[in-house]
């Protein structure tokens, strides 16, 4: 009786201890990643900003997906329009604050869309955060200008510039809310061809860092689909023409000003999306979530951040 009462136990445990095995050892996609940073755009917003902007998530939920498959991720908030140079510096204010308050000392991950992405190397570069930094990565971010800053600084003539400028800036301080102070002529320079050929010499890559770019282009500017940046779209692709940047667009940002680093390509859809715009791609307001599989998209990011730290 005794030999088959250990008989019993044995055959139990070799029929339970894989299920035991795996269920121990399958974890979460993203379990394991360092932390991740989400560095928004112009007008951008982040998850401690404030205002009536702050009723709705930036991202589009993009960061509580990430956070749900085993991921660390902070989105902080800067200022809406500024230079890339004093919003990559309220970036690094935010990341050492982040890490102070939870006592991480290791490397970050970068995501950054559209004027994120250009902070964030400003910040890597050249204010002493390369060494926390394993990987930076931007998503329609325009590395080489903007058409579209171009064609606003063009049309305004120079004296009414500063006027528009504040209408634009009070503005953005009644739906932002906070104390920061905007500057949008500073983010127009910063977006233009000129302002980032002269950035793109004092912010070089950084050994130690790995970077990546991904991106989106939109194929017919149809309005059901992407109602503010189809509109945007002819006349940027016409400004990148003219600027030798190409035609193909995402309604603010040309296809070829979108490659840094490593080019990773954009998001798959299907055959009745007419490609992905500027908003779209980060999900903003949820925009893109009926067009394209955004979760599968910042999954795959994020999973080539964790396979190169």
């Amino acid at each position: 009786m005794i030999r088959k009462g250990l008989l019993a136990i044995f055959i139990t445990f070799a029929l339970t201890a894989p299920v035991l095995a795996s269920s121990g050892s399958s974890s979460k996609p993203l379990a394991g990643t360092y932390p991740i940073i989400l560095s928004h755009g112009l007008f951008g917003w982040g998850e401690n900003s404030g205002g009536i902007i702050s009723i709705v998530n930036y991202w589009g939920g993009t960061d509580d997906y990430l956070r749900s498959q085993g991921a660390t991720v902070f989105a902080p908030g800067k200022t809406a329009a500024n230079s890339n140079e004093v919003r990559a510096a309220e970036l690094k204010a935010a990341i050492l604050t982040y890490s102070a308050a939870t006592n991480y000392t290791g490397k970050f991950h970068i995501l950054g869309h559209s004027q994120g992405g250009l902070d964030s190397r400003y910040m890597v570069s050249n204010l002493g955060l390369s060494g926390r930094t394993a990987t930076l990565t931007t998503l329609n971010t325009p590395h080489y200008g903007s058409p579209i800053a171009d064609i606003v600084k063009t049309v305004l003539p120079s004296w009414i510039q500063p006027f528009v400028a504040s209408i634009v800036e009070s503005l953005v301080k009644l739906v932002y809310g906070g104390t920061n102070q905007q500057n949008a002529l500073a983010a127009l320079s910063s977006l233009s061809k000129e302002g980032l050929a002269s950035f793109n010499g004092y912010t070089p890559n950084k050994s130690g860092v790995k970077y990546f770019s991904y991106g989106s282009s939109i194929t017919i500017p149809d309005l059901i689909q992407h109602p503010l940046m189809g509109i945007l779209h002819p006349a940027c692709g016409a400004g990148g023409l003219f600027q030798g940047q190409g035609f193909t667009n995402d309604g603010l940002v040309p296809l070829s000003s979108q490659k840094w680093g490593t080019w990773k390509g954009g998001p798959s859809y299907g055959i009745f999306t007419t490609g992905i715009d500027h908003l779209q791609v980060s999900n903003t307001l949820r925009s893109g979530s009926l067009w394209y599989d955004v979760e599968g998209f910042y999954l795959n990011m994020a999973s080539n951040m964790k396979s190169n730290q």
